[in-house]
């Protein structure tokens, strides 16, 4: 792959380079999210076809690092329960139909609020459910995360039926969590 920087690979060009092994799927998405490849599919970029890949750089970045092995089975069962099992990107639930990939189903993974590139950390009030197409599209660039003042000062200038609207989704999202006297 470092021979064809900047140049659009075909899979089949892959796997005939690694000797036909079955696994060269794998070994591809372990380059790119687990050692920081910078390896575009065609979910990162429009112009690239299912089956095609571009890799950018020789070299692997750590800000790319997307596997969260790390993350304790506990951990990860906690935080999907505390989000409702929905991305908190986008709000389609696991299982929902993917928007992108007609015939597949919405996947959850653990998304870090704070990057581990950042000195983010694997614990729960670090993590957040999100899909793996929010997520995908997070490992280039994320747009700043607005902090609770700035949120709050959006909702109050909002109208009274959108601050009912945002009131009733918080009920339905976290009305479970409410102590109960």
């Amino acid at each position: 792959m470092k021979a064809n920087i900047g140049r659009v690979i075909e899979g089949d060009e892959i796997r005939e380079a690694s000797g036909n092994a079955s696994e060269w799927g794998r070994r591809v998405r372990e380059l790119r999210d687990e050692q920081g490849y910078q390896i575009l599919t065609h979910n990162d970029r429009a112009d690239l076809k299912q089956g095609q890949y571009f890799m950018v750089t020789a070299e692997p970045d750590a800000r790319f690092v997307f596997g969260s092995r790390g993350i304790s089975k506990e951990t990860r069962a906690f935080v999907l329960e505390r989000n409702g099992y929905t991305c908190q990107m986008c709000g389609l639930g696991a299982s929902d139909p993917d928007p992108y990939r007609a015939g597949r189903k919405v996947r959850l993974v653990m998304g870090h609020i704070i990057d581990k590139s950042k000195g983010g950390e694997d614990t729960p009030n670090n993590l957040r459910a999100v899909c793996s197409n929010c997520n995908e599209g997070l490992q280039a660039i994320s747009p700043p995360k607005p902090n609770r003042l700035e949120l709050l000062k959006q909702i109050r200038r909002a109208t009274v039926d959108d601050q009912m609207h945002v009131l009733e989704w918080l009920i339905a999202k976290y009305g479970h969590l409410r102590k109960k006297d």
